[in-house]
C-alpha cells in the first residue's frame, strides 16, 4: 500500500532556504536607506531565534512587539470572560490584537521611528499595528499542530503571557478559544500587504517565498484537488491498523487518530523547485472561501470549511470513551459557536469482533441511566454500558450515523473513517471505562453538560431505522453504481458511496467534496476539459475537491486498473 504523508501542491517561483541565505537576500533587497521592517508572525512561532536571527541585520531601531502589549495580569483579566474556569472548554474570543496593546506606549514611537537615519525592524505578534508606515511587511506564520507540539514540549507560551509550563490541555483551551481567533482576524487583514512569508516549523531550517510564489501556491491549489497534510497522534484507546497501512514509527505504542482534512489545523504543502514550503491551510479558506467552498455553502458557513475526516484506530486497541456532543443551541449559548459536531462513523476496516456503541436501548429508566452514570463518577465507580447502550456489531464498509444528541462510541478492532461537521473539541465524554489518559491521569468527564443534551428518544427502534447502515442506491450504469449512505436529515452533510471498475464522472454542484478511497489501491481523478493535471490517490487518502473545478472523473488506475474500487464522498446539502 502507498499513503502519502505529505503531500503538496506543486507551483512555480522562488524559494530561499537557511537563515544565512535569508538574510543576505535581505540585506540587499531592503532598501539601504531609511525604511521600516516589520515582521509579524502567528502564534507559537520560536521567538528568541526569530529575534537572534533578524537582529543580525543592519538596523538603527530594533523594536519588540510585545513591549507595548499591556501586562501579562492585565491580559488574564482581559481574557478571563472568554476562558472560564472550565477545564476544557471556554467562549470564541471577541478580542483582537488591538486590545492586546497599551496604546499609551505607542506615543512616541513613530517619533522614536523617524529620528533614526536608517533602518528600523519591528518583531513580533502583532508587529504591523506598532507602525502604520511598514515599507516591507514578512509573515511568520504557523500551522495549529505544529503550535499544540510545542505546547507539549514546553517551548511556547499562549499570547501575551508567560505558561509554557502549564498543562497542554490549559494552553490547548486558550489556543482554541482565544488567540487562534485573534491571529486568524490580524493575518486576514495582512494577507494583501505581505511581501514575504517565512515558514519555521522546522528550528533552524526556514524558508522563505515572495507574495508572487505564495499567490500562485493559493490558485494552483484551488484549481485542482488537494490533500492537505496528515498528522497521527496516540490516544489512550489506540490502535495497530495505521502502523501498517500509512508506514507510520513502529515504536509508538499506537496511534489512535489520523486527522486528514481538518483545514484549520492541518498544514498545506506548496513544492516549489522541488523544496516544501509549509503553511496553515486554512489560508486557502480565507483567501479562497467562494472558489473553494461555493457560493451557497459561503453564503451558509462563511468562511468556515465545514467538513472534517479523520480515522479513529482501535484495531488491537479498545473502546473509545461513550460520549455525547452538543445540540446546535446548547453550542451557542455555551460557547459561542454557530453549530455543533454532527457526525458519522463510516467503517474503512474491522476484525470479527467488532462493534459500535450507539444510542439508548429502548425501555430503559432515564433516572436509573442518570443515577448510575453520576454513581459511576465516584472512586472505583462502575458504569454497566451495555445494560443502557445499545450495542451493534460492525462489518466493514457500514455506516453509522451520529446526529447531534445521540449517545455512541467506537468498540474496539475498528477503524473508524469519521465523517462530521468541523467544531472538533466539543465532546462530552460519559464514561471512560475507568481508564487513564497518556499523560497518567483520569480524562474530563462531562456528565452533567451531557445529561443536558441526550436526547431521549434516540432509542434502539430509532437507531435501527435511521442510524445504522442506511444504504439506499441513488444511480448505476456501466461498471458503475452510486448509493446515499447518508447522513441523517438533521445533519447537513450528505455522503455518497460510488463502487466502480470504470469512470465515474462526479459534479460538485457549488460545494466542496470531500472524498476518501474506501476500496482499491488506487484511482486517478481527472478533468474532462483538461483543467487539471491527472491526480492520484492512494487507498485510505483523503482529498479534496473544491467547488470550483465543477466536474471530474475517477476511474481505477495502476494496480486497480480492471478491480472494483470504492469512494465515500461528503458535501454540503442544501
Amino acid at each position: 500500500m502507498k499513503y502519502d504523508k505529505y503531500p503538496s501542491v506543486k507551483t512555480q517561483g522562488e524559494i530561499i532556504q537557511g537563515w544565512d541565505s535569508i538574510l543576505a537576500y535581505l540585506e540587499e533587497q531592503l532598501p539601504h536607506k531609511k525604511c521600516i521592517v516589520v515582521i509579524d508572525c502567528y502564534l507559537g512561532v520560536l521567538m528568541d531565534e526569530l529575534i537572534a536571527s533578524f537582529s543580525t541585520l543592519t538596523h538603527d531601531l530594533f523594536l519588540r512587539s510585545d513591549s507595548f502589549f499591556k501586562t501579562e495580569h492585565e491580559i488574564l483579566r482581559l481574557t478571563d470572560p472568554w476562558m472560564t474556569d472550565d477545564i476544557l472548554f471556554g467562549r470564541m474570543t471577541g478580542l483582537t490584537f488591538q486590545d492586546y496593546i497599551e496604546h499609551s506606549r505607542l506615543d512616541n514611537v513613530q517619533t522614536n521611528i523617524d529620528a533614526v537615519p536608517g533602518r528600523t525592524i519591528i518583531v513580533g505578534h502583532g508587529a504591523s499595528l506598532i507602525t502604520e508606515r511598514a515599507d516591507i511587511i514578512i509573515y511568520v506564520d504557523m500551522a495549529r499542530w505544529e503550535i499544540q507540539q510545542r505546547f507539549r514540549k514546553n517551548e511556547i507560551s499562549n499570547l501575551g503571557i508567560e505558561n509554557r509550563m502549564d498543562p497542554v490541555a490549559l494552553q490547548y483551551k486558550r489556543g482554541y478559544f482565544n488567540d487562534w481567533g485573534i491571529c486568524d482576524k490580524h493575518k486576514r487583514q495582512l494577507f494583501d500587504r505581505v511581501d514575504f512569508w517565512l515558514d519555521t516549523h522546522r528550528p533552524g531550517s526556514p524558508k522563505m517565498i515572495s507574495k508572487e510564489t505564495f499567490y500562485n501556491g493559493i490558485n494552483q491549489a484551488i484549481q485542482s484537488p488537494f490533500r492537505v497534510v496528515p498528522f497521527f497522534d496516540p490516544a489512550p484507546w489506540g490502535g495497530q491498523w495505521m502502523k501498517e497501512t500509512c508506514d507510520l514509527e513502529k515504536d509508538t505504542a499506537n496511534y489512535g487518530w489520523c486527522f486528514d482534512c481538518v483545514p484549520e489545523e492541518n498544514s498545506l504543502l506548496l513544492d516549489v523547485n522541488g523544496l516544501l514550503f509549509e503553511m496553515p491551510s486554512i489560508n486557502l479558506v480565507y483567501l479562497k472561501t467562494r472558489e473553494l467552498l461555493g457560493a451557497p455553502v459561503e453564503a451558509r458557513f462563511g468562511a468556515d470549511f465545514p467538513i472534517r475526516f479523520d480515522f479513529l484506530d482501535t484495531v488491537q486497541g479498545g473502546n473509545l470513551s461513550l460520549q455525547v456532543h452538543p445540540t446546535t443551541q446548547f453550542a451557542r449559548d455555551q460557547f459561542g459557536i454557530t453549530y455543533t459536531q454532527d457526525e458519522s462513523y463510516y467503517l474503512l476496516d474491522t476484525r470479527e469482533d467488532a462493534m459500535v456503541y450507539l444510542g439508548l436501548k429502548s425501555g430503559i429508566s432515564k433516572e436509573d441511566f442518570i443515577k448510575d452514570l453520576r454513581a459511576s463518577q465516584e472512586s472505583d465507580g462502575i458504569f454497566e454500558v451495555e445494560t443502557y447502550i445499545n450495542k451493534w456489531p460492525a462489518r466493514k464498509h457500514d455506516h453509522f450515523l451520529i446526529p447531534a444528541g445521540t449517545i455512541h462510541c467506537s468498540g474496539a478492532n475498528a477503524l473508524v473513517l469519521e465523517i462530521s461537521s468541523t467544531p472538533n473539541i466539543f465532546t462530552f465524554k460519559l464514561w471512560d471505562w475507568q481508564r487513564l489518559g497518556l499523560d497518567g491521569n483520569p480524562r474530563p468527564i462531562n456528565v452533567e453538560r451531557g445529561l443536558q443534551v441526550i436526547d431521549w428518544e434516540r432509542d434502539t427502534a430509532f437507531v435501527q431505522k435511521d442510524l445504522v447502515s442506511p444504504v439506499e442506491e441513488i444511480a448505476q450504469g456501466d461498471g458503475w453504481r452510486e448509493e446515499r449512505t447518508g447522513l441523517h436529515k438533521n445533519e447537513f452533510i450528505e455522503t455518497r458511496r460510488h463502487w466502480f471498475s470504470t469512470q465515474v464522472t462526479h459534479y460538485t454542484q457549488e460545494s466542496v467534496n470531500v472524498l476518501n478511497l474506501v476500496e482499491g489501491e488506487e484511482v486517478l481523478v481527472e478533468s474532462p476539459e483538461g483543467r487539471f493535471e491527472p491526480y492520484i490517490v492512494h487507498y485510505a487518502e483523503t482529498f479534496i475537491v473544491p467547488a470550483a473545478v465543477g466536474s471530474y472523473t475517477i476511474r481505477p488506475y495502476g494496480r486497480s486498473e480492471g478491480k472494483e474500487c470504492a469512494t465515500i464522498k461528503a458535501f454540503i446539502r442544501f
